[in-house]
């Protein structure tokens, strides 16, 4: 069951800073769900009481040494009573590593860290449009939970290149959310680009477009193309962006992004922007 949270809003996502701390977090299960991609359960209640949807945590994958020097930042994918899950794709030697950690193992993890979504713009008749692109699910998870708890209805939109890359979508589906897949091969659901589905259905019969609310996580060219839908459409969107934090706390200017307003840093002012705030051409 997700935690609930004590004495504060999860719901609004903007957290106060000082409640990041350095976590000795003890491995409960660490398995492969699909190809190359690993859900590792952490008993962390300092984690499940602070953590709010959107946010990350920086992860130190050996118990020893140095090498990898650098935590990676992984997106916190669901909080249950006393842990959170961290939904991983394996794409380097980090993450690899990370991978062949077992159970009753301890992890060196810094968090929360960032800025999680704004639920506090959503009514409770709002239909909320969730977009991942690939492994984007990680963040979108915990978020479709919450919102359909609140009884908030669920469209929860997936693409991948092949369904053995599709995450998630059963357990989407059994929580109560619609789910539409999207892969390039067409070997599950639409053959075509997540975009492209979500751009039918924002414009179709079952959306209503003056009172839905977008949010997605992805490759950033998908998140471009999505912020033309959300535009197109007239539906607003909150979008997770993926970049290069080395340090995860605004120390290194490593994870700068250009905004309307000036660079920002995705670890510090994000993960979690609104898509119309993005300098989405550069």
């Amino acid at each position: 069951m997700e935690a609930q949270g004590k004495g504060h809003d999860r719901s609004r996502g903007r957290k106060d800073s000082m409640k990041k701390q350095i976590v000795k977090a003890k491995i409960v299960s660490n398995g492969e769900v699909e190809k190359d991609h690993f859900v590792i359960d952490l008993d962390a209640p300092y984690l499940a009481e602070h953590a709010a949807r959107g946010q990350f945590v920086n992860v130190r994958v050996r118990s020893e040494g140095t090498d990898p020097l650098l935590r990676i930042p992984l997106g916190i994918h669901a909080v249950h009573e006393g842990g959170v899950k961290l939904l991983y794709k394996v794409v380097g030697e980090a993450t690899r590593i990370l991978s062949k950690r077992r159970s009753g193992e301890v992890l060196d993890v810094l968090g929360p860290l960032g800025n999680g979504f704004d639920l506090d713009v959503l009514k409770k008749t709002t239909q909320a449009i969730l977009v991942a692109g690939g492994h984007g699910v990680a963040p979108l998870y915990g978020l479709a939970d919450e919102l359909i708890k609140r009884g908030n209805p669920v469209d929860f939109f997936i693409g991948a290149s092949s369904e053995d890359l599709i995450v998630c979508d059963s357990e989407l589906a059994g929580m109560g959310a619609r789910v539409h897949i999207a892969t390039e091969d067409g070997s599950a659901g639409s053959k075509c680009y997540v975009t492209e589905i979500l751009a039918r259905h924002c414009a179709g019969d079952t959306c209503n477009a003056g009172d839905a609310y977008i949010f997605a996580c992805g490759p950033r060219p998908m998140l471009s193309a999505l912020a033309g839908c959300s535009r197109d459409a007239g539906i607003p969107a909150q979008v997770s962006l993926d970049a290069y934090m080395a340090c995860g706390t605004g120390a290194c200017l490593g994870c700068a992004v250009e905004t309307k307003s000036g660079y920002k840093l995705v670890c510090k002012d994000g993960p979690v922007f609104s898509s119309d705030e993005i300098v989405w051409e550069k």
